[in-house]
């Protein structure tokens, strides 16, 4: 859907720590003692809602967690797994004018990757590229950009910590819900959509309203942006979703049948 900048982890951990240090402060001053060391940490102030918003953002300590996630052309959903340093994925692109939809899915775990495709919608259509249904695996020596197929850059798949970072406005609206604006323009930000899609936004990239919410355990649900029509197009939501910390089930390597080496014709898909 978009491009993981990989900055989102430092940004949590960091946020995590001042969040914790005051949620001690806030404990110790609930127990009455305010003297001392005690009382200097008592008196901290709260975190502000970016810094509640930006501690929620999944950074791997959480265990195992589903995403999802949607822009202008496409949907994702999947896993992470950081014990294992893997993700597994899937996103699905519709054909703006045969209609048919391409579902790619891809499996990491480390440095090794593997890939299936599926098409469907295609009642007479001819010529679609004829694939194994099991998993692929590639060979990163084989692509010529090995920027066509997913890494391992984290938990923060839908790079909520570097947007809510960007963010310029963040209000607390009840109980877990936030609202504010984004600088799409801003830092790190700047990196989450493709280049057209900024070019398109113009100075609005820099308004962008987004609305959030964190669930009862602290953990980021979703993040949702209302990108404004841009050019020719039409106003879309930029979507992420993140659910089942700790629960979700870990990323297996594929093996026996239901895995191979991926043909030559799968190469020629990505280096196309």
């Amino acid at each position: 859907m978009t491009r993981n900048t990989g900055s989102a982890g430092t940004t949590r951990r960091l946020a995590g720590t001042a969040a914790a240090l005051l949620a001690t402060a806030a404990l110790v001053a609930g127990c009455g003692q305010e003297t001392g060391p005690d009382a200097a940490r008592s008196s901290s102030p709260a975190p502000t809602p970016k810094e509640a918003l930006l501690a929620s953002v999944p950074d791997g300590t959480e265990g195992t967690v589903r995403f999802t996630g949607k822009d202008s052309t496409s949907s994702l959903s999947g896993l992470v797994d950081p014990t294992a340093k893997g993700i597994q994925l899937d996103t699905s692109v519709k054909d703006p004018e045969l209609g048919f939809t391409t579902t790619m899915s891809f499996l990491v775990l480390d440095e090794e990757i593997w890939m299936k495709v599926a098409f469907s919608g295609t009642k007479g259509l001819t010529g679609l590229p004829k694939l194994p249904k099991r998993w692929m695996k590639l060979d990163p020596a084989k692509l010529e950009d090995p920027a066509s197929v997913p890494q391992y850059d984290g938990v923060d798949v839908g790079n909520a910590g570097p947007l809510i970072e960007a963010a310029t406005d963040v209000r607390e609206e009840g109980s877990g819900r936030y609202a504010g604006t984004v600088d799409l323009t801003a830092g790190e930000a700047a990196k989450v959509l493709e280049a057209e899609e900024m070019t398109s936004l113009g100075d609005a990239a820099k308004q962008i309203p987004f609305t959030a919410v964190v669930g009862a355990d602290g953990n980021l649900t979703s993040l949702s942006l209302a990108m404004p029509k841009g050019g020719s197009g039409k106003p879309w939501t930029y979507e992420v979703g993140y659910t089942d910390y700790g629960t979700a089930p870990a990323i297996a390597e594929p093996n026996g049948s239901a895995a191979q080496d991926a043909p030559a014709l799968a190469y020629e898909l990505l280096n196309g």
